[in-house]
């Protein structure tokens, strides 16, 4: 720890991205963020705040529909925060489903969303609601504590822990790495939570993280084989689970995986993990400590593009990466194991875990859980199947959720109220394969819309799959609204990156299994484009496939566009 402490303060801060000044001199998170939340002149926190609001699991936005409309009436925009929740393997009971759906329509927009890392977000929050939210939250036995900002994020992993004893250990494991990385600083609890702050102490406050944090985000998933819903190679760490007979035996390790880039700067590029080793159960979280402790004392912080563990292996080699994470251990990481993966999709309708109870996957279209005006009523539907339920409700990194644990005699009380409130329409796998970010009206960074576009453009793929005689068939479709690739678009067969509104750069080549890149086939394109280009490709994927080969390989494999074999090469 002495080694970065003493590496920062040795150079100026005007050398360094402004965040490194932000951190160091935020007083553990705490800025002025009481005194921002106190304003009641504003609806929002300044700009330095908003920055350490990240830390606390929430991102200051504005509606952008109305901004225009606002400027003119010479108000400021419609400022309300996004709400995270920390919740690693995305598990919760009933009683806390009934808590979460309860402070949706009293503090935030009425929705709940769940997002790609295994998670309930809120939008809409106004900051006079703020505290009473999140102090519900936490009364519910849950926080956001570092659901955001330049540390560990939410750890996600294969969905469902119920499912077997290894799916079991793998979720605890989760929530072991989770609080094992979690920042120590009390300001959440003082500033949101009323804790009286206690004297002295600041010096440790961060054993881990120290006052100048991580250089950017850290995302740790963890995968057990055959199913890679995680998509585990697109983390800073990735844990796959090697198991025989039931029982676990240790992990293959990868390191450096990162979906974000920025447009028309191609050093800036999506990378996929390396398998690097091999480690026991019991080794599991100090490797992840290791792992990041490197990226801490390595990543770069004058460059925050180019500040993910991605980069630094880049830069480094990955050996060299590896060689620093065993001297941290002081043992050397064992050879990978085998292992394989089918598809990185969710399982959906009834079926049986290991001691014979039941669950169910429900298909959530771009995890938006609300009230829709076509009848289906996802929002209540949950609620009253809460309200009977005895057991878990697990969510999953592809934005659905699993009804878990329900008993023989449960069953038809919970089908009966997943008919009643119309839960369940005829999704093609085109569709139950998709999704989306959530992009305009909200998120800061959109350039195009995502989540209220997508169904439409699936209405019109799924159309031209049908002609084509493949309106059975599944092909992973991601759309985002910008390149930071929150819906890990760079892993899709067919993956849509937003690049102005109503135009998106169209990528291909991705496998159904996320273990492989996409590359850019046509930039900047609109939906009669998009509709024009796909339309003869899939009739060409039905007629001249191999038995059993997915979309994304057949592209590969008649030279459509060229493999992708290294995130270096994703822009050649």
């Amino acid at each position: 720890m002495a080694d970065i402490i003493q590496q920062l303060h040795d150079i100026s801060f005007e050398e360094l991205h402004p965040n490194e000044r932000l951190k160091a001199e935020s007083d553990y998170l705490r800025g002025t963020l009481s005194q921002s939340m106190a304003d009641r002149a504003s609806g929002g926190v300044s700009d330095a705040d908003s920055q350490l609001t990240k830390f606390h699991g929430f991102y200051q936005q504005d509606d952008r529909d109305l901004r225009s409309e606002r400027r003119h009436q010479k108000l400021e925009p419609l400022y309300s925060f996004m709400v995270r929740l920390r919740m690693p393997g995305g598990l919760m009971s009933a009683t806390q489903w009934l808590t979460l759906d309860d402070i949706a329509s009293r503090y935030a927009n009425g929705t709940l969303r769940i997002t790609t890392r295994q998670t309930f977000q809120y939008h809409g929050v106004l900051k006079e609601n703020l505290r009473a939210h999140l102090q519900t939250i936490n009364d519910a036995m849950l926080d956001t504590i570092a659901a955001c900002g330049d540390v560990n994020r939410n750890v996600i992993c294969t969905a469902n822990p119920h499912r077997s004893t290894i799916h079991r250990r793998i979720f605890d494991l989760a929530h072991e790495l989770s609080a094992h990385l979690l920042p120590r600083s009390r300001a959440y609890h003082e500033i949101f939570l009323g804790e009286e702050r206690v004297a002295g102490g600041e010096e440790t406050q961060e054993p881990l993280y120290t006052q100048h944090y991580l250089p950017r985000k850290f995302k740790i998933a963890l995968a057990v084989p055959p199913e890679n819903d995680v998509d585990v190679f697109a983390h800073d760490v990735g844990f796959i689970a090697d198991s025989e007979g039931g029982e676990l035996r240790g992990f293959t390790v990868c390191i450096g995986g990162g979906m974000g880039m920025t447009h028309g700067e191609p050093a800036t590029f999506p990378r996929l993990s390396d398998v690097v080793g091999y480690c026991t159960p019991a080794q599991a979280v100090e490797v992840a400590e290791a792992i990041m402790r490197v990226q801490r004392d390595n990543g770069d912080r004058h460059d925050r593009q180019h500040a993910r563990t991605k980069y630094t292996i880049e830069d480094h080699g990955i050996e060299w990466f590896r060689a620093e994470v065993e001297r941290h251990l002081g043992y050397t990481l064992g050879e990978p194991r085998d292992f394989h993966f089918e598809s990185n999709g969710d399982r959906y309708g009834w079926y049986q875990g290991d001691d014979g109870t039941w669950h169910y996957g429900l298909f959530v279209e771009n995890g938006r859980i609300a009230d829709f005006a076509n009848g289906m009523k996802l929002l209540t539907g949950m609620r009253e199947i809460a309200r009977i339920h005895d057991g878990d409700i697990a969510l999953t990194t592809n934005q659905n959720l699993i009804i878990t644990n329900v008993a023989d005699d449960k069953r038809d009380d919970i089908m009966a109220l997943i008919d009643k409130y119309h839960m369940v329409k005829d999704v093609s796998p085109l569709r139950q394969s998709a999704m989306a970010c959530v992009a305009f009206p909200t998120c800061g960074l959109a350039m195009a819309e995502s989540e209220r576009y997508l169904p439409s453009l699936i209405d019109k793929l799924e159309h031209a799959m049908h002609d084509a005689g493949l309106a059975d068939d599944a092909i992973v479709v991601r759309m985002t609204g910008c390149p930071n690739g929150c819906a890990r678009p760079y892993l899709a067969e067919i993956g849509f990156v937003g690049k102005a509104l109503g135009r998106y750069n169209l990528y291909l080549g991705g496998s159904f299994t996320g273990q492989r890149l996409n590359k850019l086939y046509r930039e900047n394109i609109d939906e009669d484009t998009i509709l024009a280009t796909l339309t003869p490709m899939f009739q060409r994927y039905a007629r001249e496939r191999i038995e059993g080969e997915h979309f994304g390989d057949f592209v590969i494999r008649q030279e459509v566009i060229t493999a992708t074999t290294a995130g270096r090469h994703f822009h050649d």
